[in-house]
């Protein structure tokens, strides 16, 4: 039987199956916006892989994201607390961009005509203050039909530590209407902040009858071809969840592929026996990284989608793995700005039309382009045939002329653009956070990773860099590898050398109950189920916290005292500084609750004996330095574990190209992966 994992990018499809012998079968189709399922359901085929021969299927999707930036959600109306009707409009007084006189703040998904108030109140400690008055909700659901609302979200003051308010109102709002779609913040997230949780509900309520009606087409054509096995979708916190999870909470489901591949690079760390890594992803669209460290990516509830350096964004309070993502790619498009400066991204060519070389339409030079232009791409390895002479003459138009210098230069100089605008995101991810990037692996995959990937670690002062098999659908191959998570994250704010060990294993006794019969209802056994625990705490007076992992119970009256010394440790980390002696709060208990499912062993490729491997051809490539130089070009499916060489080297294989520098290292392990020596020490 066969595992298949799909993920839905930007420009292509992928997939990766793997079968019980460690046999890996990829393979890219393009993406079919709008009808996405089509894409998943044409790689399939075109796998050649028999529907009823799938034991499990694993999807990450971009339908959410592109749901809530393209606004093409569902018309949805707020239901809230007396006298906190334009909490969304009121959002936060930080600015990102603080000189700018022109600011504005994030217009609010739910325009205040459907942002309507009931009768209740719970106090910070969870009593009731005000009784909640049924009749106002009903009076909320009269309004709401006469709208034409298509979903609610519902969002109480201090619900995240009494609920009782919320699902009451939630229960007359299904009664009274049972076909609308309807979510309630607690069943979202039950951390504290009510801008942040409002935001959450009402984006999940935004997406929700477009991510049901998605799976649902996804699973009817699924089933259609013979489908019977196990279906998971991959969740922003890098665990999987059943459809039917995936379909009450979409928010989940936001960052569905990036962080695949950053679970797989972690993953691939412990092959190779390395722990820090920074995993680099580079598509169509857009170029995400994030950094592992000591074998565990970091997850924040303190996500924003749209958030730039002049725009606040809109805060999403799900777990998340910490992500980087600008938009740049191998389809972004290469200008010249009203200023005379070159720019590349983060407008992208996509799919349709694409770059150039697609011979699709596109007339805008692209990163893709560029690097055909200089050698680094051969237009053999193209679905169609390349005008080159077209190619080329796009970027004489848009880039060239305007600054005056010769299409080689302008395509070299494009790639120099790409590469530091790429580089700019690693340090927000490793410098920017206190680690030093030559203490880390850099494992490079997506179409264009391991193209950029040497220049890229080289300019960091990263050390080595890893090309995974399959580095182009890695994060489907990501999907494989994960387990079924649920986060169950909590708000109690108390003194941590004063609060008790019984009332601390309370509440980790609490949210494990309730972790275990969503596991339950997933079909898991007890065996398959393992916790892990974290606590986001704080000195006392802080806004800011910092993680700390723990114990999910069992604790004793000295537990404390380890989990004090490890914060101060953290706090110094981020901050540079510790305050020994200052009390120090739990603000937030989080249980991480994993599903572990089977994995198949991964084969390893044959060892290079006495043979010599030569050489498919060369291609003239013109390098940073400005000179070309004629480089050797190796097939990948012929390289053999043990296989050295030193740069230049061109590695192609049928969904990506592999640069090696002048000067650096290259060698093949025994599961075919390539290893690249960048010389910084």
């Amino acid at each position: 039987m066969t595992r298949v994992a799909t993920d839905i990018g930007g420009t292509f499809t992928d997939l990766v199956a793997l079968d019980n012998d460690g046999k890996v079968v990829t393979l890219k189709s393009h993406t079919t916006p709008p009808n996405f399922e089509d894409g998943v359901l044409n790689v399939i085929k075109e796998s050649g892989l028999a529907a009823d021969e799938i034991e499990m299927f694993l999807h990450g999707t971009t339908t959410i994201i592109n749901a809530l930036t393209e606004r093409k959600g569902a018309k949805t109306a707020l239901i809230t607390t007396r006298g906190f009707r334009d909490i969304l409009e009121i959002a936060r007084c930080n600015r990102p961009d603080l000189f700018n006189l022109v600011f504005a703040k994030p217009r609010p998904f739910v325009p205040r005509y459907l942002r309507l108030e009931v009768t209740e109140r719970v106090a910070t400690d969870g009593s009731v203050l005000e009784p909640l008055v049924e009749e106002d909700v009903l009076d909320c659901v009269e309004k709401f039909k006469q709208e034409g609302v298509e979903s609610i979200a519902i969002c109480f003051l201090n619900s995240y530590i009494n609920d009782e308010h919320e699902m009451k109102a939630l229960e007359i709002v299904r009664r009274a209407w049972p076909e609308i779609f309807v979510t309630a913040s607690a069943e979202v997230t039950r951390e504290w902040r009510e801008y942040e949780r409002t935001s959450t509900v009402v984006l999940n309520s935004y997406v929700l009858p477009i991510a049901s009606l998605y799976l649902d087409r996804l699973e009817t054509k699924l089933e259609k071809e013979g489908f019977v096995g196990k279906k998971y979708v991959m969740q922003s916190n890098g665990g999987s969840t059943t459809f039917e999870q995936a379909r009450q909470t979409p928010i989940n489901l936001l960052e569905s592929g990036p962080v695949a591949g950053v679970l797989g690079s972690a993953i691939l760390g412990k092959m190779v026996n390395e722990e820090n890594i920074i995993s680099m992803d580079i598509g169509g669209t857009t170029a995400k990284c994030s950094l592992i460290d000591r074998g565990q990516a970091r997850v924040t509830t303190e996500y924003r989608i749209e958030r730039t350096e002049r725009y606040a964004g809109y805060p999403v309070m799900i777990p998340v793995i910490d992500i980087v993502e600008i938009g740049n790619g191998g389809g972004s498009i290469a200008h010249v700005d009203a200023a005379g400066s070159l720019r590349v991204g983060p407008e992208s060519a996509g799919a349709m039309p694409g770059p150039v070389a697609y011979g699709l339409g596109g007339t805008e030079p692209t990163t893709t382009d560029a690097c055909l232009v200089t050698g680094r791409l051969s237009a053999d390895n193209f679905e169609a045939e390349v005008d080159l002479d077209k190619v080329r003459a796009a970027i004489e138009e848009k880039v060239a002329k305007p600054l005056g210098i010769s299409v080689d230069q302008a395509a070299l100089d494009i790639i120099r653009v790409a590469e530091a605008n790429m580089v700019n995101a690693l340090k927000l991810i490793s410098v920017r956070r206190g680690y030093d990037p030559r203490e880390f692996v850099m494992v490079a995959h997506g179409g264009g990773g391991p193209m950029h990937s040497a220049a890229l670690a080289r300019d960091l002062m990263a050390h080595r860099v890893i090309v995974p098999n399959s580095a182009a659908v890695f994060s489907a191959w990501g999907m494989l590898m994960t387990d079924i998570r649920h986060d169950w994250i909590r708000t109690h704010i108390c003194p941590l050398e004063t609060t008790a060990a019984t009332d601390i294993n309370a509440i980790w006794d609490e949210l494990k109950e309730k972790a275990y019969e969503r596991m339950h209802e997933e079909g898991l056994s007890d065996k398959e189920i393992i916790y892990q625990a974290m606590l986001d705490m704080r000195y006392q007076g802080q806004e800011h916290t910092v993680p700390v992992n723990t114990t999910a119970g069992n604790w004793d009256d000295n537990t404390g005292d380890g989990l004090i010394e490890s914060f101060h440790r953290n706090h110094e980390h981020f901050y540079t500084y510790r305050l020994d002696g200052t009390p120090v709060e739990i603000v937030n208990f989080h249980l991480i609750a994993l599903g572990v499912l089977t994995k198949p062993e991964l084969s390893k490729i044959p060892v290079l004996g006495h043979e010599i491997i030569e050489p498919v051809g060369e291609r003239d490539v013109l390098y940073d330095d400005g000179k070309w130089r004629t480089t050797p070009v190796y097939e990948r499916s012929d390289l053999k574990a043990g296989f050295t060489g030193t740069g230049p080297l061109l590695i192609d294989e049928k969904t990506a190209t592999t640069v090696v520098l002048p000067e650096q290292e290259l060698t093949v392990d025994e599961y075919g992966h390539l290893i690249i020596e960048t010389g910084v020490k």
